[in-house]
């Protein structure tokens, strides 16, 4: 390391009680996306405490922070931090007020992000890198609690569900030319995350019968839950039309499904999620999706309305880890050197919104350890906060240098060598193309006998 970054090192080290106090902070006021006020105001307080200041409400609560003066010239790094957590309100660490808890490790992430704000902003740091930094939090990166976004997208608050994608739509990322992200995991210390993922579009069913007493006149009714039931396995037997390369995922639940026992259910709901390793492979399998749910309500004599909402794109592998690779060897040590890439070539199958980013610019991705558990599951738990926290700062704000000294030249190389897949105007073509509402009429016979 040169005297600056060793400068960085010292610096986080030094703040490393605040860093750990910021993140056991977050972890016990989780939030749901585009609600997460608290988190983002706790963000705003320490970009303000760094002589920054912030722009609020980007996509509800989304922030961004800028380490120099707007406008700067040279190429301007993302440095991104996620607020939201999941609903899982039997962790015993959820926050009462919410039901939610940081069983994702988004905690993390965003405290990495201060951490490394925390030394980036030091004047001489600041001094010896070209370009400019936006520290960024971002919410609703987890594809949940899709009620309430439905209901923001009614009220014309929101446009899409994902939070990424929300401020690529605003214009939050025009002026970002290359971006930085975090996430969690359990099985190392830290490395790197530089796989594709599958993208995805998120679907909301509804199933429209007609109520009947369920033991004396059933014949009467149209059973919505049976259309639900015939659905999934027209769904299930949809699979072998799946490509295996095209890692196609379709996984959901009912959401509603009836009332009493003794009644014919006439309004049953269902969520499903269609992923695929391609654009082109999950809005394939979406369609096919769409016939199995048409099907079923034909065969059932119910009345079946669609709802689809863009979710996120398939991740883009970047062809430069290398700023990223010496950053890490730097931070091996003896007690921090399980390492496990999951660099170009690995593919991931489930989804995140830094694809949509990276569908548009480089992503440099890393993860860091420091939990226990399964991730999304309520036996999780941080296990090691130096890890989880500190030595995520040191790997955002070292790479961000390295990045960025000597006039940004290794960010410039990454840029000048990346091939978006799309531009903004073609990625907001995509994404509308996929907010679509089909609605298909009950067809009910006569009853028999009336």
């Amino acid at each position: 390391m040169d005297r600056i970054e060793q400068k960085i090192c010292d610096i986080i080290d030094s703040k490393k009680d605040e860093i750990i106090a910021f993140g056991r902070d977050i972890f016990c006021h989780a939030e749901l996306g585009y609600k997460e006020k608290r988190t983002s105001g706790k963000f705003v307080e320490e970009m303000e405490k760094l002589g920054m200041s912030p722009e609020t409400g980007y996509a509800i609560t989304g922030v961004k922070s800028y380490l120099k003066p707007k406008g700067t010239e040279g190429p301007t790094l993302a440095v991104i931090g996620e607020m939201d957590a999941l609903p899982i309100p039997n962790h015993p660490d959820s926050w009462s007020e919410t039901g939610a808890a940081h069983c994702c490790g988004h905690n993390a992430q965003l405290t990495g992000v201060v951490g490394a704000a925390m030394a980036l902003a030091d004047p001489e740091v600041a001094a010896a890198m070209g370009g400019n930094l936006c520290f960024m939090a971002v919410p609703a990166e987890e594809y949940v609690d899709v009620a309430y976004r439905t209901g923001l997208m009614k009220e014309g608050k929101i446009r899409y569900g994902g939070g990424k994608c929300e401020l690529i739509r605003v214009g939050a990322f025009d002026d970002i030319d290359i971006a930085m992200g975090h996430h969690t995991f359990t099985n190392g210390d830290f490395g790197i995350y530089n796989s594709s993922s599958n993208g995805f579009v998120n679907k909301t069913v509804t199933f429209k019968g007609r109520a009947a007493h369920a033991a004396g006149s059933p014949n009467e009714g149209i059973d919505a839950l049976n259309a639900a039931t015939a659905a999934m396995v027209n769904i299930a037997l949809q699979q072998e039309s799946f490509r295996d390369e095209d890692t196609v995922r379709v996984h959901g639940f009912i959401s509603a499904g009836g009332t009493a026992v003794n009644v014919i259910a006439d309004n049953v709901t269902m969520e499903y999620s269609v992923r695929g390793k391609t654009a082109e492979a999950f809005k394939d399998a979406s369609l096919k999706v769409d016939r199995s749910l048409k099907a079923a309500a034909m065969a059932t004599g119910c009345g079946v309305t669609i709802e689809t909402l863009p979710g996120y794109m398939p991740g883009v592998s970047n062809p430069h880890e290398e700023v990223l690779d010496s950053v890490l060897k730097d931070l091996t040590d003896d007690k921090y050197n399980k390492r496990q890439d999951m660099g170009a070539g690995f593919h991931m199958t489930g989804s995140d919104d830094f694809g949509d980013v990276a569908t548009l610019m480089p992503l440099i991705h890393f993860y860091t350890g420091g939990y226990t558990g399964s991730l999304h599951n309520p036996d999780i738990r941080v296990t090691d906060e130096y890890l989880a926290y500190v030595v995520t700062a040191k790997i955002f704000a070292l790479t961000a240098y390295r990045l960025m000294k000597d006039g940004a030249a290794k960010a410039k190389e990454n840029i000048a060598d990346y091939k978006p897949n799309m531009t903004k105007e073609e990625y907001l073509a995509f994404m509308e193309s996929m907010l679509t509402t089909e609605v298909v009429d009950p067809t009910p016979l006569p009853i028999v006998g009336k």
